[in-house]
């Protein structure tokens, strides 16, 4: 029996609006930031131009979201809470939609499980308010206020108690809290944000309506949000193709994370999580982050509204495109473009760290703290030395030192030190450079290089290998063949849902066929796409040019030194390595002098 099925006939009855709302709140808001997201996307389509808000721990007692927008008059305040009313869209085409909000359900959703009270005056009209409490609608009351909508929501989810236990600490929904002003505040460079802890009396986050042409104003107000760090090693995106449009700031590799927290898409202006765009990101670094490595960006998809559907999910976090593969091609050869385009460019972080560890911590006395001139470093660090060396130390300093040419941004060689660390001199301070990491990238740019212009070569198999899959599996790896073959893996139908795995890359000398086309349909059905044959070409590429580079411990001339320089400054991706790290480093004279307190 149906362990679903009552024994009697269930009776069809029609739900309560105050039931169907509080139904609705359980898709649209899960937490106190999907209220807050909700509400200041409404006051964005209201044309405002400052938004504060308040929240109380952590917007569960509290959130006022107030705004400068064009205001509703007493008439509309009702309407406002009434279920599917919205003044974004008149209902004849739900593609053609240009605001954040749409559906009319946020408002009548939250007046259904808190506390609401609508305050708002429209220009040259009265202000009025009107309050609804678990779904019971008040009257509309004259009230004070400036042109604009002030929204307070006390008690989140008294009506539904349930949905208050799933939600997270105070302090875990303020950072959630947080989070969505910070991606909205990106989306939106000439509107000001304002948030505050009304339990501590502080502001959590500012940003000022920012000035200039959208580029610009882009960029500071990423500067704002990201930190000025992110801004300093971020490469501008600017790519067009077939009517879609991909701009914004992507990091360099060396400017990695450990998690994806730094990474930021939106589509018409929409914040986004889709997987299909951060699987085009993670394509676009395929071959320049470390495992566990996450790429920093904030990228905008701009395209007409018929080329993308956001009507997908009550939340609106996702969107489907009508042409998918464009929207995704244009995200990697846009980023790879942009990562080649950089050459030798490596983090300045990366210094940062370097000059953190050089840097000597402040003698501490009884009588004053201080920190130690360059002389009284060498004289501390003369007393603790033993008075003779146990070996020589490893370094070749040129007799001759060559002058760097006018362009040459990595500086002349100086020295070698430890036979793996090339020592040059640069305009305005040094370059350290690791010679082995570095001859590496070179090698397998060369590499990857001629593999594209001869394509990869392959080996047929004595027998073929025959792998059963569905006849829907079959048929969508088989869509790709050519894709495949072009990397050196030769598919064709072997009858019902089976393959016959025909030639593999010769690179690759133990492969599981099987294995990798299954692997390979899971990406398929999960972001529409592969690179999992790609990144098994390079990882032997890598691997390649690893045994094929310049060795640590090998000791170079001049002239060896110099030319690894000029052909680091002429590659693309040479500031990092294979594996993500960085492959030099630069500390500016005014930093080392200051190390001496100079």
């Amino acid at each position: 029996m149906n362990s679903h099925a009552p024994n009697m006939r269930p009776t069809i009855r029609q739900l309560d609006e105050a039931a169907a709302n509080r139904i609705a709140a359980g898709e649209v808001v899960e937490r106190p930031a999907s209220a807050v997201k909700e509400l200041v996307e409404n006051a964005l389509d209201a044309g405002a131009s400052r938004i504060d808000v308040a929240i109380a721990k952590g917007g569960k007692a509290l959130i006022r979201v107030s705004d400068d927008g064009c205001g509703m008059t007493a008439e509309d305040l009702p309407l406002a809470l009434s279920r599917h009313a919205t003044s974004k869209i008149d209902g004849s085409d739900l593609l053609d939609i240009r605001s954040f909000g749409f559906r009319g359900e946020a408002l009548p959703s939250l007046g259904a499980v808190g506390r609401l009270t609508l305050t708002s005056r429209a220009q040259g009209f009265d202000a009025a308010q009107l309050t609804v409490t678990g779904g019971k609608l008040g009257a509309v009351k004259p009230a004070a206020g400036n042109r604009g909508t002030v929204v307070e929501l006390r008690d989140l989810f008294f009506a539904t108690p349930a949905r208050l236990k799933f939600l997270r600490s105070d302090r875990a929904e303020t950072q959630a809290v947080v989070d969505v002003i910070r991606r909205l505040a990106m989306a939106e460079p000439f509107v000001g944000f304002t948030l505050t802890d009304e339990d501590e009396g502080r502001v959590l986050f500012r940003a000022d309506a920012e000035q200039g042409e959208l580029f610009g104003a882009l960029q500071t107000r990423l500067g704002r949000v990201m930190g000025r760090d992110f801004i300093e090693n971020a490469l501008p995106i600017d790519a067009t193709r077939d009517d879609i449009s991909l701009t914004g700031f992507a990091a360099l590799p060396t400017y990695s994370r450990g998690a994806a927290v730094a990474q930021h898409l939106f589509v018409n202006g929409r914040p986004v999580r889709d997987k299909l765009l951060t699987g085009a990101l993670r394509a676009g670094y395929m071959d320049v982050l470390a495992s566990g490595r996450h790429p920093a960006a904030v990228l905008f998809v701009t395209c007409d509204p018929h080329c993308v559907d956001v009507n997908v999910h009550p939340a609106k976090a996702e969107v489907r495109f009508r042409e998918p593969d464009v929207a995704r091609g244009l995200v990697v050869s846009a980023l790879r473009h942009a990562l080649a385009g950089a050459g030798h460019r490596s983090s300045s972080t990366v210094a940062t760290a370097a000059l953190d560890v050089a840097r000597v911590e402040p003698v501490r006395s009884y009588q004053a703290d201080y920190r130690p001139s360059g002389a009284a470093i060498s004289a501390s660090l003369a007393l603790q030395a033993p008075m003779g060396f146990a070996e020589a130390p490893t370094a070749r300093v040129e007799p001759e030192p060559m002058t760097p040419e006018p362009d040459a941004p990595l500086g002349a060689a100086r020295a070698q030190l430890h036979e793996n660390w090339i020592i040059a001199q640069t305009a305005t301070g040094i370059v350290i450079v690791d010679q082995h990491a570095a001859h590496e990238r070179l090698v397998y740019e060369r590499l990857k290089a001629q593999a594209d212009a001869n394509g990869i070569a392959t080996q047929a198999l004595l027998i073929p290998e025959i792998v059963e899959l569905s006849d829907a599996d079959a048929t969508r790896i088989l869509s790709i063949a050519d894709e495949l073959a072009a990397l050196g893996l030769v598919i064709e139908p072997f009858g019902g849902g089976a393959v016959a795995v025909r030639e593999v890359p010769a690179l690759i000398k133990r492969i599981d066929a099987p294995r990798l086309i299954r692997d390979i349909l899971d990406d398929l059905a999960d972001q529409g796409t592969s690179d999992r044959l790609r990144a098994r070409v390079d990882a032997v590429l890598s691997s390649m040019a690893c045994h094929g580079s310049v060795r640590s411990g090998r000791r170079m001339n001049g002239d060896e030194m110099n030319a690894l320089l000029r052909e680091m400054e002429r590659t693309p991706k040479s500031g990092q390595c294979n594996h993500g790290r960085p492959t030099w480093i630069e500390l500016k004279l005014s930093d080392i002098e200051r190390l001496f307190g100079r």
